[in-house]
């Protein structure tokens, strides 16, 4: 087949607080277990212990993608997207790829060198995303792939088969020559894998596409304390030092890992959802979010998750529902993915004979953040709370977050909320 096909990337990436009871996307925990697991298969200790080692060059890819999202976007502009979900269908084109395209790609995540091979990575991703399937009882969380392929030719077997068996992927065949029809039949796939939150994410389709690959990971989470929406108030919020929006916040008094790290100008909060998820809010003094954002990295998030203490706080925190979109290429190639896009792509794994190239690469990330976090759990909790006064964290100017998966330490989200009003 003549000339060049194009192979475009979808990143979606939905974190919501709001679960409804039973509510699974059409899937029950049982079939996300099985999805690429017989019910007799045993996960091995070394296929943990690898997908742990994805924890570290992951969380640094993390922090490297943020600097360079910062760095193109106003200090008024909220951030959010999904690191765990981005690496992941990076992990997926190494997978298909070949040479200089393949070493690019695995060093620009951290995995290059002799660290970790494609075998490894894939073995990992494999356990990390059935890992990621526990406590579906008490949150939601689902990180899953598919593949949009071209009718009149297919990928190489192999590559169809290691997409499937380790991350999970879903394959259908699509019409690309009819470019409204295409963007049509993946935009529903699309909707339907994130509850409608994200919907047209796909605007159009070259008609010399070769494939789509999606990836989505989707988040609802309860909040282990629940704030009482009788204590939400209309407050102003500082976006910067010339404009303020009018948002709900949330008001509880409570006992919260906390700490005040006044050499680095930040006050860190965790707040724990139920399962086995937090989000770890990372508030900057007042005028220091740039130099916070210039210095922070995994080493400093350890150093705030080793340093929090239990403590009584005054927590007041916006109530918001974001989104936020970004284009990929340009940042992946200052990071150092530069065939993926060009002409010496070699992506002979995937495709044997043809020559294809990354096109696009879009993530659109949601996050939505209220009182309950579910409509349907309801819980009663008692705390003892020591005599002394407790400490205030006021959210009410930009502040970082990230939700993090306790076991595995992946951090599934990231991002700045610089306005909370901004949809």
């Amino acid at each position: 087949m003549p000339g060049r096909f194009a192979i475009v990337a979808v990143l979606l990436a939905v974190a919501c607080a709001a679960p409804h009871d039973g509510d699974h996307m059409g899937h029950t925990a049982e079939h996300f277990h099985h999805v690429h697991h017989g019910p007799e298969e045993v996960h091995s200790h070394q296929g943990e212990d690898v997908c742990l080692k994805l924890s570290p060059p992951n969380a640094n890819f993390a922090f490297a993608l943020y600097k360079r999202l910062s760095a193109k976007v106003a200090a008024s502009k909220n951030i959010f997207y999904s690191p765990l979900g981005i690496a992941t269908a990076l992990s997926m084109l190494a997978a298909g790829a070949a040479g200089d395209t393949h070493s690019q790609l695995f060093s620009t995540l951290g995995y290059g060198g002799d660290q970790l091979t494609q075998t490894q990575v894939d073995e990992a991703y494999e356990h990390l995303i059935h890992m990621l399937g526990h406590n579906q009882k008490v949150q939601q969380l689902e990180l899953g792939n598919a593949l949009a392929m071209r009718n009149d030719f297919k990928p190489v077997d192999k590559f169809v088969a290691d997409i499937k068996h380790y991350y999970a992927g879903e394959t259908f065949n699509v019409d690309f020559a009819n470019s409204a029809e295409a963007v049509a039949k993946i935009n529903e796939y699309i909707a339907a894998k994130t509850m409608d939150k994200i919907k047209d994410q796909v605007k159009d389709l070259d008609p010399d596409t070769a494939m789509v690959l999606i990836n989505y990971v989707f988040f609802r989470g309860t909040w282990e304390k629940t704030f009482d929406p009788a204590h939400t108030t209309k407050r102003d919020f500082q976006v910067d030092e010339t404009t303020k929006v009018e948002v709900d916040m949330m008001k509880r008094t409570g006992r919260y890992e906390f700490y005040q790290d006044q050499d680095n100008h930040t006050t860190v909060i965790m707040l724990p959802y139920m399962g086995n998820t937090s989000m770890m809010i990372v508030l900057p003094d007042v005028g220091k979010m740039q130099e916070v954002e210039a210095y922070i990295s995994s080493d400093y998030i350890r150093h705030w998750h080793d340093s929090l203490f239990r403590s009584s706080v005054d927590l007041i925190l916006p109530k918001f529902s974001i989104s936020a979109e970004s284009s990929l290429e340009d940042v992946l190639k200052d990071m150092g993915v530069a065939n993926a896009f060009d002409s010496t792509a070699d992506f002979s794994g995937m495709f044997a004979g043809t020559k294809v190239k990354v096109s696009k690469v879009s993530h659109k990330a949601v996050l939505s953040v209220d009182e309950k976090g579910t409509e349907a759990v309801s819980s009663t909790t008692i705390e003892i709370m020591p005599m002394s006064l407790p400490d205030t964290m006021d959210l009410n100017r930009p502040f970082l977050v990230l939700i993090v998966e306790n076991t595995t330490k992946s951090i599934l989200f990231m991002g700045r909320i610089s306005d909370p009003t901004a949809a």
